[in-house]
């Protein structure tokens, strides 16, 4: 029996950006066509997401929304709380536009945090090991 690759949405655009909403509708649909949000027997993930460049911009908890666009950020929120869908969002991406958490916020000597919740702040190692075996790359 063969694993199924898992797809991995790589997304670098800015949560203002028609491709990152794109990549949400993506996503959506993928886990909702999975009827197990995991692999059960072999413990994989129905899909692995990862934030880089200006999409670490997702993940700021203090972005400003208008009342007539969608809030990606909230959307993403939903879903991951919904498929126990982890955010991965790269640290040096996030740091450099003003996106951090409490911790990188302590270490760098940052006033305050604003990493909004359900998102996490992980290295580049975290994607090499998400793009490890047969993964189905897709980027936003």
């Amino acid at each position: 029996m063969t694993i199924p690759d898992t797809p991995l949405l790589l997304i670098t655009a800015d949560p203002s950006h028609p491709l990152a909403h794109l990549a949400l509708r993506y996503a959506k649909s993928v886990l909702e066509q999975t009827t197990i949000s995991t692999d059960t027997e072999h413990n994989k993930p129905a899909l692995n997401v990862f934030f880089y460049a200006d999409a670490a911009h997702t993940a700021n908890r203090l972005r400003w929304q208008s009342a007539e666009q969608a809030n990606l950020t909230q959307e993403w929120q939903v879903l991951a709380e919904r498929y126990q869908l982890p955010l991965a969002i790269c640290v040096s991406t996030a740091l450099s536009r003003g996106v951090s958490d409490d911790d990188n916020s302590t270490r760098h000597q940052l006033q305050g945090d604003n990493l909004a919740q359900g998102f996490h702040l992980v290295g580049l190692s975290e994607l090499a090991m998400m793009m490890q075996g047969n993964c189905r790359l897709i980027s936003f």
